[in-house]
């Protein structure tokens, strides 16, 4: 291999990490303050997210309570993830946002994977 490919390949790796660590991600708390433990929570699991996609542009994240009515509230977590050319979305309930942003976070993993491989082949 030259010296040149060598080069080449090390600098696309670089720039693709650097892309990776650049993602903006936004996290919305709806009907109620959200501590930092809950937002530090969802940036950890935010991190993984680069391993899957290299191009993430913007991830969004919402959390919100549902109806206000019921005596035991749902909790909901909606991620938007945004790739050149595409737009991911999941929506999970459940009785805590972690299960909730858990559930989803996978959800879109799996869309991710999904999206790769029918571009691969």
């Amino acid at each position: 291999m030259s010296v040149e490919i060598l080069i080449f390949k090390v600098l696309f790796f670089i720039i693709s990490f650097i892309k990776c660590e650049i993602m903006n991600v936004n996290i919305q708390s709806v009907r109620f303050d959200a501590d930092a433990k809950l937002t530090e929570y969802v940036n950890k699991k935010l991190q993984k997210l680069g391993t899957f996609h290299e191009r993430i542009i913007e991830v969004n994240v919402f959390l919100k309570l549902d109806n206000v009515v019921h005596t035991i509230k749902d909790k909901i977590a909606e991620i938007r993830v945004h790739v050149p050319r595409h737009n991911f979305f999941v929506k999970t309930t459940s009785k805590s946002f972690e299960e909730s942003f858990d559930t989803a976070l996978d959800s879109i993993i799996n869309q991710i994977k999904r999206k790769k491989e029918k571009l691969a082949a």
